[in-house]
């Protein structure tokens, strides 16, 4: 019994395969709803959407199959036919899935056909395959690139306070979630720098972090969800340890943690506050790793911030001004005289226990202990900053010009 030439079965073959083009197409389409559950529910427009991807790949295969080296990069051409966004709704198993179902049913079809036929349909679905993969990992690479762009727009505008009506939109396009407190985070960037590796690590910590990397200075901007009805406040970490936790995420250097704000849109203070200090940081020999911002309102006073100034004068100067005037003249005194109890009590012709008890309140309105070095440091900075301009300078610098 002899055989038809090889080009007449081919041939044939084809000709079957155009026949039955369409039939495949209907009984993938079937195969499709009944084995895979996301298929059927999916909207009938993203349906037909799939139903065009696995028809292309029909015609495609039957093509490829008719001459597979002047064609060999038709395997991209299937996913020509999906819309974009089919891309963001369908994922990269989704699409294997897909392949595969769209194989069997050929498969069963082609059965008895001869072994070249199956050969050939394996290979391409291979090259499917494969295309698949490449068109998957170009968008998210797209998509990784245009995230980091915004993300670092996003920071930018943050760091600058120039925020924008944009600004909430691009802030949940990168897919942030806290609407509790922030803090600004500001070190300096490693030599080797692992952004996903610090990504997970604020994953672990349970923040949303935006992370800004400008030369040699890297920003992270913290987010924490505001507690749940049902939550335990407790188990949420302050801010201090959450920068002590993702430390080795940055370089060597300061590391200056901004103050709390409430919501994201106050971001820029926290911000500015993190620069200042970490501006200034060196200046304070001691300095630990993290450092709080507002740790350094001395040095930040020195080097002209005016955020820093005006904080000192807010939280220090104009409470106890407030509260008594006996308190700031006996934390002038004691300051002035070496924090020595005697030496003030002598000045202010009073007892040292009296000293003691007004240090005590001192402590109690203002939060800061006028007993230690680095708060004495503190407080004497903001009774300076808060006497500069005030009725009695003026006064005093008058008098002086006249005499």
């Amino acid at each position: 019994m002899t055989h038809p030439p090889a080009s007449a079965q081919k041939a044939s073959t084809l000709a079957w395969l155009r026949r039955i083009s369409g039939d495949l197409a209907t009984a993938t389409i079937t195969r499709l709803e009944e084995s895979l559950p996301w298929y059927a529910e999916m909207p009938p427009a993203r349906r037909s959407a799939v139903g065009l991807v696995a028809q292309a790949g029909i015609t495609s295969f039957i093509e490829w199959y008719d001459d597979p080296n002047a064609t060999p990069w038709i395997a991209a051409d299937v996913f020509a036919a999906a819309p974009r966004e089919l891309l963001r709704s369908v994922s990269l198993t989704q699409t294997l899935q897909l392949i595969r179902v769209t194989v069997a049913v050929t498969e069963e079809r082609v059965a008895g056909r001869g072994d070249d036929l199956r050969e050939s349909m394996l290979l391409y679905s291979r090259e499917v395959a494969f295309a698949a993969a490449d068109v998957y990992a170009r968008a998210a690479e797209a998509r990784g690139l245009w995230d980091a762009r915004l993300e670092a727009l996003v920071v930018d505008s943050i760091l600058t306070g120039e925020a924008d009506e944009e600004l909430p939109s691009r802030i949940a396009a990168l897919g942030w979630h806290g609407h509790g407190e922030v803090a600004v985070l500001v070190g300096t960037t490693p030599p080797q720098f692992d952004v996903d590796q610090l990504r997970r690590m604020a994953r672990k910590l349970g923040v949303d972090v935006l992370i800004g990397v400008q030369g040699s200075r890297l920003v992270l901007v913290i987010g924490r969800s505001e507690p749940t009805a049902g939550g335990d406040e407790a188990t949420a970490l302050a801010f201090p340890e959450i920068a002590r936790r993702l430390e080795p995420g940055f370089g060597d250097g300061h590391l200056v943690l901004g103050s709390t704000v409430p919501a994201l849109v106050d971001a820029n203070v926290s911000a500015r506050a993190a620069l200042a200090g970490f501006a200034v940081a060196s200046a304070w020999r001691h300095a630990s790793r993290p450092v709080e911002a507002d740790d350094l309102l001395p040095e930040r006073a020195l080097a002209g911030d005016p955020l820093a100034k005006t904080t000192l004068v807010e939280r220090i100067y104009r409470p106890l001004q407030a509260h008594s005037t006996d308190l700031v003249t006996t934390l002038w005194s004691y300051l002035d005289n070496g924090r020595s109890l005697e030496a003030t009590a002598r000045e202010l012709f009073v007892h040292p226990n009296t000293v003691r008890y007004r240090l005590k309140r001192v402590s109690d309105v203002i939060g800061w202990d006028a007993t230690g070095p680095r708060e004495a440091l503190i407080l004497q900075t903001a009774l300076i900053i808060g006497s500069i301009g005030t009725e009695v300078t003026r006064r005093r610098g008058a008098a002086s010009r006249r005499a």
